[in-house]
């Protein structure tokens, strides 16, 4: 089968390999030798063999596009299903320059705090198609976020280990991450792999060298003094220049929150941390205590949690009256948090999701490098007055957590300061 492509609609569409036969040059770039290749040995179809621009550019004499950003292949795009545009025709046809995978599998947590990455890939390469893998898809923004979210799930890896991508950015230290990043065919590569042989993670480069070595030595980390954010940054090969988290409030949702005060200041109360360090909560007395003075001087203090925290929030509620909304499902609470004036929290899901809303933040902290969070400017992080022994631990060494050593009217200072009433 030799001659310009067109040729092809007068031939049965697929050989016996299932794809079309080579031939010397397609448009827009000479072929890699592929399966079906006369005197060649048969071996898979490489990179050169599908051009991004020009594979297949005419099916049966009708104009396709592949390279377009809309382009589905399984399905109808959705300028051709809402305006019956085609390819040959299209005005919003949009060539994909670069194709960019990031793998961010983590936390809810860790998944927001690394979405500022998405608006300097933006900036660097304005036609790029991004493809985000995680664990916790609804999390990311459907506007202005990933062009593609993938679930980390068996038919994402399938599909992962059958394309091609220019950038890919592993930014966990996973295993099956790594692995996957080894497996994965890429221009370039940024983060962490697996080493084969003993199956450890390790630096793809010496950009990822600074934040591996925080992660494994506690010495290092409690030294550090660069935010996560930045961190993030410089391990992808960019200097962090206070991008801003990207992030959906949800307010088109339609929700309704008529049983918040309506005047005031709003100050929404993060009463829980979760359950794997609990040496980062607070007692009821001392929230009890914060709610009280926050009172007294006009603020409208809002108890925020999840199913965890909805025993001791019912418990607050009845001692002060403070208003408690209740739970929600995920999407909601964001939503909800985006009502308040300035949230209190832990170091928990609540505080990314406070710092993406940019709400001022007041962060009680003690287990952690305090280093490591950037409120961007907005609220201010309060620590025990003794210090902790405990840096990332979930039990206290020393029997009592060094939470009780945190003074409500140091929260309460925090607040008047972020957030004059």
């Amino acid at each position: 089968m030799a001659g310009p492509l067109p040729a092809l609609r007068n031939q049965s569409p697929l050989p016996r390999s299932g794809f079309p036969r080579p031939r010397d040059a397609w448009p827009g770039g000479k072929l890699t030798a592929g399966i079906d290749s006369p005197g060649s040995p048969r071996k898979p179809y490489l990179r050169g063999f599908f051009p991004a621009a020009c594979f297949m550019p005419d099916l049966h004499g009708i104009t396709v596009r592949p390279d377009c950003r809309h382009f589905r292949g399984d399905l109808p795009c959705r300028p051709n299903k809402e305006h019956g545009y085609q390819c040959g025709s299209c005005p919003v046809y949009a060539p994909v320059q670069q194709r960019i995978l990031i793998i961010k599998l983590g936390a809810i947590g860790d998944v927001i705090r690394t979405t500022p990455l998405l608006r300097r890939l933006r900036q660097e390469h304005p036609q790029a198609y991004i493809t985000w893998l995680t664990h916790t898809p609804a999390i990311l923004p459907a506007h202005d976020g990933p062009d593609e979210v993938l679930k980390f799930e068996l038919s994402s890896l399938v599909q992962l280990q059958g394309r091609e991508f220019d950038i890919v950015y592993n930014l966990d230290k996973d295993k099956e991450a790594g692995a996957l990043l080894n497996g994965i065919k890429a221009g370039r590569k940024f983060g962490y792999a697996l080493r084969p042989y003993d199956g450890v993670v390790w630096p793809v480069s010496e950009l990822a060298e600074h934040k591996y070595l925080t992660g494994v030595f506690d010495e290092l980390s409690l030294r550090n003094q660069k935010p996560y954010v930045q961190e993030i940054f410089e391990l992808c090969g960019f200097e962090f220049r206070g991008e801003e988290y990207v992030f959906d409030t949800h307010a088109d949702k339609g929700y309704q929150w008529p049983m918040l005060p309506a005047a005031g200041r709003r100050v929404g109360l993060n009463t829980g941390c979760g359950d794997r360090w609990t040496t980062r909560l607070w007692s009821d007395e001392k929230w009890i205590s914060l709610i009280g003075q926050l009172q007294q001087q006009g603020y409208q203090p809002v108890l925020l949690g999840g199913e965890a925290e909805d025993a001791r929030n019912q418990r607050l509620h009845a001692a002060t009256g403070a208003v408690y909304p209740g739970t929600f499902p995920l999407p909601q609470f964001i939503n909800l948090l985006d009502q308040m004036d300035l949230i209190v929290t832990q170091v928990t899901m609540a505080m990314h999701i406070s710092i993406a809303l940019r709400k001022p933040t007041v962060l009680m902290n003690n287990i952690f490098n305090p280093y490591e969070f950037d409120l961007y400017g907005r609220g201010q992080i309060v620590q025990p007055d003794r210090a902790c022994v405990c840096f990332y631990r979930g039990s206290c060494r020393l029997g009592t957590s060094c939470m009780e050593e945190l003074p409500a009217e140091k929260v309460f200072a925090a607040v008047q300061q972020s957030l004059p009433a």
